[in-house]
């Protein structure tokens, strides 16, 4: 992104000079004149490119922070749900040891009820 800000606040100012020199050159004034109109048009160009560096910057500080606290609030809320996901498996898990041991048991009376049958 500083890439493209970079090319965007000298295609600005390369810009700004190059249409500037071309339009003072072809007014009908003295040397002297000319060159002061150069220098005076360089300053504003060079200002309004720093103008729009430091918007688009703060612009850009704006989005950044923005996106840290969108970033912030996603993983308190994914920490957040992640310990609700492992209450429930503990829970989840309880009850499978308990269904497996009520399981057993009955399965063991079976057993004993079949020897005692077949004896």
């Amino acid at each position: 992104m500083s890439n493209q800000i970079e090319g965007f606040v000298k295609g600005i100012i390369l810009g700004g000079l190059i249409g500037a020199a071309i339009g003072i050159l072809y007014a009908p004034q003295s040397g002297r004149k000319t060159r002061e109109d150069i220098s005076g048009k360089a300053e504003e160009v060079l200002t309004k490119a720093k103008e729009e560096y430091e918007a688009v910057l703060k612009k850009s500080g704006k989005a950044y922070e923005s996106a840290v606290k969108q970033l912030k609030h996603l993983e308190s809320a994914t920490l957040e749900k992640v310990g609700e996901m492992e209450e429930k498996v503990d829970e989840l898990t309880e009850l499978g040891k308990e269904a497996l041991h009520d399981t057993k048991g009955h399965l063991k009376k079976a057993v004993n009820t079949a020897v005692h049958a077949f004896k």
